[in-house]
């Protein structure tokens, strides 16, 4: 497990370098993918990265992660109440760590929120939620930046250089698993159009071989018929299929092609 890194690391004691840059990779992504099959879907993946990301360093940290969301951000999930709140400050006042790791790509680092003034309008409100450091790590999918984790604590210097590299390397594995999960959603996404587009077909169809019958003609001349009766109808012309179906036969069409 990841959270294994902070075996005997102690509060206000340096973290053990060595075991953190031990950590290996390949535990991350197994950490990822177990997750990503674990969930249903984005929201439900996000909600649970977030938590996780809390486990990968030592220490009570709190973790929001933020997505683009049109020339805006959004705190897509957060660990707890804090992160969402100490994100939601950043996009108040248009500026702040995880802002700021969005737009460059680069990791931002705060080593003490009480000194550090880069951003004037969070500084106070995040430090009265007890904020005093964070570390914002970029996610990318595809070579473009499209969010970040952001690490909140509340002890200063709580991300040195050995933290740095740990969560850079969980944020790589972390981007690797959100693209996985983007595509995923897209080609579920993709399934679903197609079955519906199928299953209206199925219905076009029965109701082509109808007008066919009726009328003696081919299945271009029946399509035409159908579409005539659409666009005079303004109704969905799958509508008006199901409608020729069911008042033939008095039964709901089968939605199911019959080969597939």
């Amino acid at each position: 497990m990841l959270d294994q890194i902070t075996s005997g690391s102690k509060s206000g004691s340096e973290p053990d370098a060595a075991a953190l840059e031990l950590t290996e990779a390949g535990s991350a992504a197994a950490e990822l993918l177990q997750l990503l099959l674990a969930t249903e879907d984005i929201t439900d993946f996000l909600d649970e990265l977030a938590t996780l990301t809390t486990k990968v360093l030592p220490g009570e940290l709190s973790c929001g992660i933020t997505m683009r969301r049109g020339r805006g951000a959004t705190t897509m999930a957060s660990s707890d109440t804090r992160a969402c709140q100490v994100d939601e400050i950043q996009y108040s006042h248009d500026e702040g760590p995880c802002l700021h790791a969005l737009a460059t790509g680069q990791v931002t680092v705060v080593d003490d929120l009480a000194s550090d003034d880069r951003w004037g309008g969070y500084q106070m409100p995040a430090l009265g939620h007890g904020v005093r450091s964070s570390l914002s790590l970029p996610l990318h999918t595809d070579s473009e930046v499209v969010g970040a984790l952001n690490i909140y604590a509340t002890r200063p210097g709580t991300f040195g250089p050995p933290e740095q590299v740990v969560g850079g390397r969980f944020a790589e594995e972390a981007s690797r698993a959100l693209t996985l999960a983007v595509r995923l959603a897209e080609r579920s996404e993709m399934s679903a159009h197609l079955q519906a587009a199928l299953a209206s077909r199925a219905v076009i169809d029965q109701a082509l071989g109808i007008v066919m019958g009726q009328n003696r003609c081919t299945a271009d001349e029946a399509f035409e018929v159908l579409r005539t009766a659409s666009q005079n109808r303004n109704v969905k012309l799958r509508d008006i299929a199901a409608e020729m179906v069911i008042a033939l036969s008095g039964h709901r069409p089968t939605d199911k092609p019959r080969f597939s």
